[in-house]
């Protein structure tokens, strides 16, 4: 990657910013683009200054810049909290954004690797849930806009791919966790959440019974498997990016209780309208690709906590 133009868009998000930081680091010229949105200026200022790195505040759904060798388009609101009050919002990048990133690629021979999400299965009756698996979404629900934005976002690559030829390949990104999650977002997801109340000893909010289930993949992990899919021989690839520990919302919130040594009780609201009841990837393809993850749920979440802890001043 030495010497290699590469574009991030959302590059200050909690993902993006982890991603730029690997590819300056492999000696990339990497351009990070954020409007700010979700983002932070935090979370890259230790790239600033750096001869290979430079920050564009603009919003890819108004332009994308070309030139580059490789383009990530990661910009995103990824938050169901948050993408259900600003969905006109959350389905822009993954179309007009796309389609700029896109432009910009077949214009620039780029290879372009779009950041999709494991919301496109909706709520899968195939555990572990293949690649192949089309999905079972609600179109017109209220979680519709992140997940119907990513599926369109899908389909525009492949549409690229099979009209102008150009290089996609696509990140089926299941919930990945780590240091830089936004501990201050009135609209935090889970991890973040349950790990904020168990510091402050507040009731951990639970929607739901809490017997639905994820899967939880450390964000050093999800890097190094967007880095392996970035730069392998797979032009036109779909491939899931996630943990393979499947762990119920409540067996969740219990472990943290537990690391945290937190008097927090656990409290029920009413479920997500549309919540998948289980989610866990088959991660056969990224294997194949030589990648699988390393960092255990409660090792991951043992770092996590301790960032939390000196972000934001716990004891």
């Amino acid at each position: 990657m030495r010497g290699k133009r590469v574009l991030v868009t959302g590059g200050a998000g909690f993902l993006g910013s982890w991603l730029c930081e690997a590819l300056v680091e492999m000696g990339a010229h990497v351009t990070c683009l954020d409007n700010l949105s979700t983002g932070s200026i935090e979370n890259i200022a230790h790239l600033m200054g750096k001869e290979n790195f430079s920050f564009l505040k603009e919003d890819v759904c108004k332009s994308c810049p070309e030139g580059f060798d490789y383009i990530v388009h990661g910009a995103s609101i990824p938050s169901p909290d948050d993408y259900m009050r600003r969905p006109v919002e959350t389905m822009l990048p993954n179309s007009i954004g796309l389609l700029n990133c896109l432009e910009s690629a077949r214009k620039s021979d780029s290879v372009l690797l779009y950041m999709s999400t494991s919301e496109v299965y909706g709520d899968a009756d195939l555990i572990p849930t293949p690649e192949h698996y089309w999905g079972r979404v609600n179109p017109i629900g209220p979680r519709s806009c992140y997940d119907e934005s990513k599926r369109f976002g899908e389909a525009l690559c492949m549409s690229y791919l099979r009209e102008y030829g150009v290089d996609v390949r696509i990140a089926r990104i299941f919930n990945t966790y780590g240091p830089r999650m936004d501990l201050s977002a009135r609209y935090a997801r889970v991890i973040p959440r349950f790990i904020i109340q168990a510091l402050r000893n507040e009731p951990i909010t639970v929607h739901g019974d809490g017997r639905q289930t994820r899967s939880f993949c450390y964000v050093s992990d999800m890097v190094k498997g967007l880095l392996k899919l970035l730069l392998s021989d797979c032009k036109g690839e779909v491939v899931n990016l996630g943990g393979e520990e499947e762990i119920s919302i409540i067996e969740l919130a219990n472990l943290i209780k537990e690391l945290t040594s937190s008097s927090s009780s656990i409290i029920f609201l009413p479920a997500r309208e549309d919540d998948p009841r289980r989610r866990k990837p088959d991660i056969s393809r990224a294997k194949n690709l030589g990648w699988r993850p390393s960092v255990t749920l409660r090792d991951g979440l043992a770092l996590t906590i301790e960032w939390f802890r000196k972000k934001g001043g716990f004891k």
